[in-house]
């Protein structure tokens, strides 16, 4: 496997870090995290390792919804900047290696948004069909409904022009009809428009929605998604779309395009996410080991994305209900921790108590997973969540850069800043940094090690047998190169016994710290593992240095 061919299909292993502008630095001290501060702080991002910057919305909006209700597609908000802050943080990130995508919401707009006011004036509007209108609005599924906390219904009766109009979301979010082709016409400008000024793609905001709710029913759905893969294709060849695509795998394989892998590049593994978090509140590897020997290959130029924590509500939904309740006992058994009654508002610090070693092996376990990993700010140095903050805003906090937050200059924030024993004063970049045990070098370590081992991306994974459940552990082969990882979830030293075909006599390098394991002459390897211990391990014939066993130096 020849490095120039991988970095041809970066995405593969690439490090992706989720941000929300607003809240990661303020540049000019109005209290407000702008692209400014942002590209400030640009040198940061590349030295932890990162490779690609995920931005969460930044263009101009009433902010009912922390920028997912959107007014213009082709602007910045005032708050975060103008164009001309975004073209030279851009700039900026690809002179450090960065690649930069943004999220595309395209399924609903802002009920603010000009489309929509035009679309409202009356049944004649010439742009009426861009939404779904109807004069008899299918019963209401509370299936249906994403947010009960606020919604009892998708359907919003507009008494101007007499007729429903659909919300998957918010009243205030009217759905966009993909089925007319005018609108398919401008998301693809959209797209246009934003990788002209330097974007490598796109996350695509709640996919199912995007292409289902639409009037009239498309015939193949999926057509439109392929054509806005090939449509990015044929504008930069290695842009992407990570696709927020949370339903059962056997559905999930028609997003990446079956086969064929030419409509979603990337897709979110929820159902591995939500299995990670059953065994770290058992303590046992089943849930986890389960996920990803049911889970299908990814076509070709396909990838899942791995995560343990996003921007919104840590979902549990495709849990059963005593499964769900297991997990909120153990990490948030409050009600005000909880949301939807289908997840936890927390982030995985807090959650684990503050436990380092614990936080430790997650993310290790994150970054060794067959895939590409996705981290959300501020999980590098361990921050905690706001519970005083409304619903999934307690998660969306600002960045902390030291002791006295370092986010503004004014102590008026877009948000508040949490106090207690995850606060600035305890949780921090500059005093991480000056650290060595802290989990801000845990994280550079771990993406390090994970750059240098391609095959826990591009390899075929095997779950292991290890013969008890406190341990997850699997090995990725790749042309014939393999790296083995094992994990214990529990808080008692393990000893385990490994099964290895085909790598008899080989050594086995741990990547993480000094030492080195024989496998026998049966193919078994003895490891040894302490408290919520991580393994990673490069095999090598005994002729030949660890370093150049690596796929990279075939």
């Amino acid at each position: 496997m020849r490095l120039t061919y991988t970095s041809d299909v970066w995405w593969k292993n690439a490090v992706v870090y989720c941000l929300d502008v607003e809240t990661f630095k303020d540049g000019n001290g109005d209290g407000v995290g702008d692209f400014r501060g942002l590209t400030q702080q640009i040198d940061y991002l590349a030295g932890l390792g990162v490779t690609c910057l995920w931005l969460m919305p930044f263009f101009p909006t009433p902010n009912r919804d922390d920028g997912y209700d959107i007014t213009d597609f082709y602007s910045i908000d005032p708050r975060l900047g103008t164009l001309g802050d975004f073209v030279e943080f851009m700039r900026t990130a690809n002179d450090r290696g960065l690649r930069v995508i943004a999220d595309l919401v395209v399924n609903h707009t802002s009920d603010q948004h000009p489309w929509f006011k035009e679309s409202r004036k009356s049944k004649d509007s010439p742009m009426r069909d861009w939404y779904v209108w109807s004069d008899t609005p299918e019963p209401d599924d509370p299936k249906q409904v994403v947010f009960p906390d606020k919604e009892d219904s998708i359907w919003q009766y507009d008494k101007g022009s007499g007729q429903y109009y659909l919300h998957s979301f918010y009243r205030h979010q009217p759905d966009l009809n993909v089925g007319n082709p005018e609108v398919r016409d401008e998301i693809t400008r959209i797209l246009g428009f934003w990788m002209e000024l330097g974007l490598s793609g796109f996350r695509v905001d709640a996919v199912p929605f995007l292409i289902e709710n639409v009037s009239p029913k498309l015939a193949d759905p999926h057509e439109f998604l392929a054509d806005l893969r090939a449509f990015m294709t044929r504008r930069k060849g290695g842009s992407i779309l990570l696709g927020e695509v949370n339903v059962p795998y056997k559905e999930l394989l028609r997003y990446f395009g079956e086969g064929l892998g030419d409509q979603i590049t990337m897709c979110f593994d929820f159902i591995g996410m939500q299995s990670s978090w059953l065994s770290f509140a058992r303590n046992s590897a089943r849930p986890l080991m389960d996920a990803l020997r049911e889970r299908p290959r990814a076509p070709k130029d396909c990838q899942w994305a791995m995560f343990l924590r996003n921007h919104d509500e840590l979902t549990l939904d495709k849990l059963t209900d005593a499964e769900r309740q297991e997990v909120f006992e153990a990490f948030g058994p409050r009600k005000d921790m909880q949301i939807f009654g289908r997840g936890l508002r927390r982030r995985l610090p807090t959650m684990f108590g503050g436990d380092l070693r614990r936080i430790k092996m997650a993310y290790s376990l994150l970054f060794s997973l067959p895939g590409t990993p996705v981290v959300f700010y501020g999980e590098e140095i361990g921050m905690g969540e706001n519970l005083d903050e409304e619903g999934r805003m307690a998660v969306r906090i600002p960045m902390q850069w030291s002791e006295d937050g370092g986010f503004s200059q004014t102590e008026d924030t877009v948000r508040e800043i949490p106090e207690g024993s995850f606060a600035p004063d305890r949780v921090n970049v500059a005093d991480q940094k000056r650290d060595t045990d802290s989990l801000l070098r845990w994280f550079q370590l771990l993406i390090e090690r994970y750059r240098e081992c391609p095959e826990l991306a591009w390899g075929q994974y095997t779950v292991l047998d290890t013969g008890d459940d406190a341990i997850f552990s699997h090995r990725c082969d790749a042309d014939g190169a393999t790296v083995v990882v094992a994990h214990n979830l529990c808080d008692t030293a393990k000893d385990v016994e490994l099964r290895l075909d085909g790598l008899e006599h080989c050594d086995l390098t741990d990547l993480l710290v000094d030492g080195t394991i024989k496998v026998s002459a049966d193919g078994t390897a003895k490891l040894a593992l302490g408290p919520h211990g991580c393994r990673w391990l490069r095999a090598s014939p005994p002729e030949l240095p660890p370093e150049d066993a690596s796929v990279m130096s075939q």
